[in-house]
């Protein structure tokens, strides 16, 4: 596979992610780690399906168990954090802070070889948690004190995720099947802490029961796949660059859908966010050339 068509086939993720707020938020009252259960049954059940079609199974073998342990501490710690941090601040907000790790990808890829750091990473990392900020204090009217714990989850979530893609890089060898072993693992771990910190919650709806599905085939399944392959494969800075679109589209899908109203402290913190990053990736695209 070239380059450019790993890229493109990783930009697929973004666009799945941002329905990942939505599909959350419908999936209610499910609690997280019932909801991690759930999707990354779905995800890894469909992916081990691909791998054995696909002829790719038998070289699950030959994969080191420490790139088990790291995918699976990527993808369960990232989502816990995430459907709590939905469940504890509002969805549009918690979000936002989340999609801090598309620029942080870009922050944390100048420890990768051949890459380095200049002032416009910097400038972009402050625009960027400049938009977090104001989402925060809601638009200069206080820090909202019962939220803050989503908030901090949510940031949370931005540096779990973007560890994980920067450091997959590392990992290039290891086949895109082993991220059906993630998933799965991944629910195998949800599970117990589900049962001895949650209440069991079904969801109350088919609307709930179609958000949990479309979840684990989408931005909870298939999306895992297409970034590995575009993450270990393709430019992983301009993957970064177009990752922003996904805190944008995310909050319009919101508001769409009537589950977030639209405001102008969600538009300023979107061209916030957007901006820093999209000037931490020419600062990145420049010191490599």
């Amino acid at each position: 596979m070239t380059r450019q068509r790993a890229t493109a086939v990783g930009f697929v993720a973004v666009l799945l992610w941002s329905l990942l707020a939505l599909f959350t938020v419908g999936s209610a009252p499910t609690p997280p780690f019932l909801l991690n259960t759930l999707c990354f049954a779905i995800g890894g059940t469909l992916g081990l399906i691909w791998a054995v079609l696909s002829g790719t199974i038998a070289s699950l073998r030959a994969v080191p168990i420490k790139v088990y342990v790291f995918g699976t501490l990527g993808l369960f710690g990232y989502h816990a954090l995430y459907f709590s941090a939905l469940r504890l601040a509002p969805p549009a907000e918690a979000g936002l802070i989340a999609y801090l790790w598309p620029l942080l990808i870009v922050i944390f890829s100048g420890l990768l070889p051949g890459e380095s750091h200049g002032k416009g990473h910097i400038f972009g990392a402050l625009l960027g948690f400049a938009g977090a900020a104001l989402i925060i204090m809601g638009g200069g009217e206080g820090f909202s004190t019962q939220y803050a714990a989503g908030y901090g989850l949510a940031l949370l979530c931005a540096l779990t995720w973007s560890g994980y893609s920067v450091f997959s890089r590392l990992l290039g060898k290891a086949p895109t099947a082993t991220v059906a072993v993630f998933c799965l693992a991944t629910a195998v771990l949800s599970l117990p802490v589900h049962l001895v910190f949650e209440q069991t919650i079904w969801p109350d709806s088919t609307l709930g029961w179609a958000a949990i599905a479309g979840l684990g085939i989408g931005p909870v399944g298939l999306a895992f796949f297409v970034w590995d392959i575009g993450v270990k494969h393709g430019d992983i800075q301009l993957l970064g660059t177009s990752s922003y679109a996904a805190p944008v589209m995310s909050t319009f899908v919101l508001v769409l859908f009537g589950v977030a109203a639209p405001s102008a402290t969600l538009l300023w913190a979107a061209i916030l966010i957007t901006g820093g990053a999209f000037i931490a990736a020419r600062a990145s695209f420049g010191s490599s050339n």
